[in-house]
């Protein structure tokens, strides 16, 4: 790493390169975070209108008047770095280790413990070093009316098109095209969607049917 690097711990972080985990700003963000998720998760607030506070508290951006809705238990890193679109829903146990930025979509329906990892770590272990060495992040984006599997997993820098489906169980390592449905580990494209014009509602019907 450049000794001559003034930037901070944090801005290399959310740039994308290589950064120390264990600086003291990112280790208080992070566990200002834990703070506001413990909070998501034990205290069940009884109205969508509590739990939209302390998803606006937590997260980077969302629609407060359309709020994402998150099952709890939910975890993350940060939080700042999660933005997540209107009329979205995440199922029980929700992870996502958001050291870069992680774009989710609006109406995106994503299934019970999925693993979203925006961080990720060197390969060669002698840069690696444990706690010790540093680790970096690539962005993440989930498209509208996509649909993610149960226990699926979405790897550092993937991008997943519009309106399409990745099957349970499947790991994501490279891009997903809009209107497909991908499965298995490494996921591939095992079908592909039609495509409806916008107020197509007897196709709608068709496929709902």
């Amino acid at each position: 790493m450049d000794s001559m690097d003034k930037r901070t711990e944090k801005e290399k972080m959310l740039a994308g390169e290589l950064y120390h985990a264990f600086d003291k700003t990112l280790m208080d963000d992070r566990q200002a975070a834990k703070v506001l998720i413990n909070k998501y998760n034990t205290q069940l607030a009884t109205t969508l209108e509590g739990r939209t506070e302390l998803l606006q508290q937590l997260l980077g951006g969302i629609d407060a008047s359309d709020p994402p809705f998150i099952e709890p238990p939910f975890y993350c890193d940060y939080g700042y770095n999660i933005h997540m679109g209107s009329g979205s829903y995440a199922n029980f146990g929700f992870t996502v280790l958001d050291a870069c930025r992680v774009e989710i979509g609006k109406r995106v329906l994503i299934g019970p413990n999925v693993q979203v990892y925006a961080a990720t770590h060197p390969l060669d272990g002698h840069v690696r070093k444990g706690c010790t060495g540093p680790e970096f992040g690539a962005p993440i984006s989930i498209g509208d009316d996509a649909w993610v599997g149960g226990a699926a997993i979405i790897c550092p820098g993937v991008r997943i098109g519009n309106n399409s489906v990745i099957g349970a169980g499947s790991v994501v390592t490279k891009d997903v095209e809009p209107y497909v449905v991908v499965a298995g580990n490494p996921a591939k494209v095992i079908r592909r969607l039609e495509r409806h014009a916008a107020g197509d509602e007897a196709a709608v019907e068709k496929l709902g049917s």
